[in-house]
């Protein structure tokens, strides 16, 4: 289940970031093998950074959504005003149902009707061709996340021409600026989910020991800051912690054959941390095919096979996970401002949250705002 957003964002950003993986290999900076694997010289990781805080793919300070509210005025004026808005989204996934379902509640509350949806199933031609059947019902707003950067450009520009306001998820088309092709970008609070992160896997592993990462070693905001706040948090807040592996994927597929080659190098692991779920999965392979039993895995995202193996006692000890469903109630707030006449935030933020084995369920209705899915249900206690 492809339900937070960095996974889904990962795969969202579509042929632009599948690209940039591909262009540069295993990374910007280190070395890599035949199996994938890339060491993290100091000084050249795409996560050597030492973070303080979230910001945008332009250096944009965050904004949290709650920030964004209405006056009575501004409702009266929005439910007279019969704006209308279209979702237009880069895939399908848990993720996508509950930032629309989000988006689609918020839209009701304040009277926007929302005249058209559709996702291009990852494929940048179909964006371009919904986003001109859309622009048929004269929207007033259209959410999305571009499939591909530099195709999406293209793709949107009969709606910056027709003067539609564009609000998007995680990334932006290239080429184009806050207050004149777009209205806002929506994201998640970066650096509080690697921070989340490290804190989990630090008191997991009980504050000491020896620790690995798997990171993902291409230039991507979203993924570079979270991978970037988990490394910055274990070594400001765990000092006894001793990071003695750091090795970077382009393929999530390569996962297993890392943390295999990881685990070689240093059997007494005490904990792994893995840059979001699909690779996590590949970190649990490699520990079963040892039989290691004590390394405590932390990763983000919520994901059928992770969030099982936690349920059940396994090696996964916490999985930190977005409000997706605020952060789609953002976008459309975000919209809303625009219409208003309001400066719209050029970054706006959800929040985090940490699940453990105790509050799965509560986890899901916080981000997902929907139940547990019957796999993880039938495994829980």
């Amino acid at each position: 289940m492809k339900s937070t957003l960095v996974r889904c964002a990962v795969a969202a950003v579509g042929l632009g970031l599948a690209l940039t993986a591909c262009s540069t290999g295993a990374g910007s900076g280190g070395s890599s093998s035949s199996n994938g694997v890339a060491s993290a010289p100091a000084g050249s990781s795409v996560i050597d950074k030492m973070l303080t805080g979230t910001t945008g793919p332009n250096g944009e300070t965050p904004t949290p959504l709650t920030d964004l509210t209405f006056s009575e005025d501004d409702l009266a004026k929005l439910k007279t005003g019969h704006y209308t808005a279209a979702q237009l989204w880069h895939t399908s996934s848990q993720l996508v149902t509950a930032v629309q379902n989000g988006a689609e509640a918020e839209f009701a509350r304040l009277g926007i009707d929302v005249v058209a949806t559709a996702n291009a199933n990852m494929d940048a031609g179909t964006q371009a061709n919904q986003v001109q059947t859309a622009m048929t019902k004269k929207p007033d707003v259209i959410l999305g996340l571009p499939v591909d950067p530099t195709s999406s450009a293209a793709a949107f520009q009969p709606a910056v021409d027709a003067g539609t306001r564009l609000v998007f998820m995680s990334n932006v088309p290239a080429g184009y600026a806050y207050g004149k092709q777009y209205s806002s970008i929506v994201t998640d609070d970066l650096y509080a989910m690697g921070k989340r992160a490290a804190e989990a896997l630090g008191t997991a592993v009980g504050g000491k020991g020896e620790v690995g990462i798997l990171y993902y070693d291409a230039q991507y905001y979203v993924t570079n800051q979270r991978d970037a706040a988990f490394r910055t948090t274990l070594m400001k807040e765990f000092p006894d912690i001793k990071i003695v592996a750091e090795q970077g994927f382009s393929d999530p597929n390569n996962a297993t054959g890392i943390a295999s080659a990881m685990l070689t190098q240093h059997p007494d692991l005490a904990g792994i941390y893995a840059s979001w779920a699909q690779p996590a999965e590949g970190v649990l392979s490699a520990l079963r095919t040892v039989g290691n039993t004590t390394a405590k895995v932390v990763t983000l995202d919520l994901d059928d096979p992770i969030m099982v193996d936690m349920a059940t006692g396994g090696s996964t000890v916490a999985v930190i996970a977005d409000e997706a469903w605020n952060l789609g109630k953002g976008m459309a707030d975000a919209a809303a401002y625009s219409l208003l006449g309001k400066q719209a935030p050029a970054f706006a933020v959800a929040g985090a949250l940490t699940i453990t084995k105790d509050n799965i369920v509560e986890g899901y209705q916080q981000s997902l705002h929907s139940d547990v899915p019957t796999a993880v249900r039938q495994v829980l206690k």
